[in-house]
């Protein structure tokens, strides 16, 4: 028999990273590594939820422990569920988790913060998405003048990213990108739909446009982006809708193709 409110590893895996995914409460004290887009709270923290958000609670094997948080929090009307098996049964079907050792320390408000140049392109966009989507989704991103960027990040504990400088760990290695750095870093290379969305970044950001065919489709639509936006943060806030969908497509829409015919009734297609 299924366990109470509960929710399979692959039918969360279905929802994870995905604007409107549940958010997910890791229970474990001090993880190695969790699902993408966790919070781990530890098992000592009584679990809220985020206004308005369902939420999935995992432990270690499903057990106790997430039960009675799914209960406490559906107690309080929030719709609550625990991940079936937990985090065991999570990474043994192979699905995608987040390495936690790099992991910026967290600020008084719970969020990691991360520092960049302002007026962004491509990097300095698909950089914060993949930081809100994986690896911190409460992460507050500051942009600031290029030369004032590692003062920022000395003086706010802010974690700096695509700009170069001396102990700077998320930023540019040879022919890869910012965004292929942080992949690496939070051990999301096995992730497929991730590496081919890294391709189509690194393209487009790195004048390799031949990388994926993609690429240039994204340069575009970046350099339109930052001409529509004169704030920083308004331009992020469009620009993650824009990751959202090509992440979606590297997931399962490659196979989608469009033309004139192809959604057309049944009846029109045979007598067309």
């Amino acid at each position: 028999m299924p366990a109470l409110h509960a929710i399979s590893p692959d039918t969360l895996a279905r929802l994870v990273a995905l604007p409107g995914a549940p958010a997910i409460l890791d229970l474990r004290d001090a993880p190695a590594a969790t699902l993408p887009g966790a919070r781990v709270l530890g098992v000592a923290t009584r679990p809220t939820a985020p206004a308005g958000r369902a939420v999935v609670v995992v432990d270690e094997a499903g057990g106790a422990a997430a039960a009675a948080a799914v209960a406490l929090l559906r107690s309080d009307g929030v719709r609550a569920e625990r991940l079936e098996g937990g985090f065991a049964a999570w990474a043994s079907a192979g699905l995608p988790t987040v390495a936690l050792a790099h992991l910026p320390p967290r600020h008084d408000d719970g969020r990691t913060w991360w520092v960049t140049r302002a007026r962004p392109k491509v990097d300095r966009i698909a950089c914060p998405w993949l930081i809100r989507r994986f690896i911190d989704p409460d992460a507050r991103f500051l942009y600031v003048a290029p030369g004032e960027v590692l003062a920022v990040a000395a003086a706010e504990r802010a974690e700096p990213f695509d700009v170069a400088g001396e102990g700077v760990v998320w930023t540019h290695r040879g022919e890869r990108c910012s965004f292929d750095a942080l992949v690496d870093g939070f051990g999301l290379v096995g992730h497929a739909p991730l590496a081919r969305l890294a391709a189509i970044v690194r393209g487009a950001d790195t004048d390799r446009l031949d990388l994926a065919p993609e690429a240039a489709g994204l340069l575009a639509l970046s350099l339109g982006l930052s001409r529509l936006h004169d704030d920083d943060h308004a331009q992020l806030e469009a620009g993650l809708t824009l990751y959202d969908a090509l992440y979606r497509w590297c997931r399962d829409a490659q196979g989608e193709r469009h033309d004139a015919r192809s959604h057309r009734p049944a009846h029109a297609a045979v007598t067309a």
